[in-house]
């Protein structure tokens, strides 16, 4: 009769074994509109700011104002990540978007050195410029051999009818034929809604249904979200989601006023396995 309590051992180190792989095989990828980064922003919101950013492997960002605050609040974020995480950040800010001046921002990406690399250079998204006016930020990474490349994009507001520019991102597979694509950040616009259809069809599936993510003027009843308009859609053949996870960042303040100063959205973050 083989040893009972061997064979428990066993199974116990095999399964602690695959349970390891399987976390190591997952990356944590966030997206937060971080309304008007620049100037705006005191110590104590960058401070509290990097407290939720350091649950992520990379975070996209969008709404960084163009004028030198922007940048400059960007790297105090960055800083305190370093400071204050336990682990090496980097990151990258891009050059203001170029068809509206009117609304014309730069975005952002920050990631953990230990477990990301960055490939290549970031770039502002050429081939739809005419056609999007804060054209997508574009960046790959690289995660246990797996190369990952994240379109992020702040769309037209809603009442300007996000759904014209929204459609453009059906044509960002065949121009980039050879990427695991994750397009990701505020879309003004439920992933419901139709223009999504063609993408969806391609295999690119929302990580998160009816999931609100911009906050309220005032909460009601205890409801303090809005409308769903962030999301992050991935390609069901070339990646796995473990979890999406909206952070509810408002509740770590007594009034909502007061969590509105960090952003008038939450961050959303999935975890993938890339295939």
């Amino acid at each position: 009769m083989p040893n009972t309590r061997f064979l428990k051992a066993l199974i116990l180190l095999l399964t602690t074994v695959l349970i390891s792989f399987s976390v190591d095989a997952q990356v944590k990828i966030m997206t937060w509109n971080l309304l008007n980064v620049g100037k705006s922003k005191t110590d104590e919101n960058i401070e509290y700011i990097a407290k939720v950013i350091k649950q992520t492997d990379i975070i996209a960002i969008q709404e960084v104002v163009t004028n030198p605050s922007g940048a400059q609040t960007i790297a105090k974020i960055h800083e305190e990540l370093n400071r204050s995480s336990g682990a090496k950040w980097d990151y990258a800010i891009s050059d203001p978007t170029v068809s509206s001046p009117y609304r014309s921002e730069r975005y952002a990406y920050m990631w953990k050195t230990s477990n990301v690399k960055l490939k290549g250079k970031p770039f502002l998204e050429p081939t739809y410029v005419e056609e999007i006016e804060r054209e997508p930020y574009m960046a790959t990474f690289i995660y246990k051999g797996k190369e990952l490349t994240i379109s992020s994009i702040h769309t037209l507001p809603t009442k300007h009818q996000p759904e014209t520019e929204i459609k453009y991102l059906k044509f960002f597979p065949e121009v980039y034929p050879e990427h695991n694509l994750i397009f990701l950040g505020d879309f003004n616009l439920t992933e419901q809604h139709s223009v999504f259809n063609p993408l969806k069809k391609l295999g690119y599936v929302p990580s998160f249904t009816e999931q609100k993510s911009s906050l309220k003027q005032k909460c009601i009843k205890g409801d303090c979200l809005a409308s769903e308009y962030d999301n992050i859609f991935y390609h069901t053949d070339k990646n796995e989601l473990v979890k999406a996870k909206p952070i509810l960042f408002f509740e770590d303040f007594e009034d909502i006023t007061i969590a509105r100063r960090i952003s008038d959205h939450i961050p959303l973050m999935i975890t993938i396995n890339p295939l």
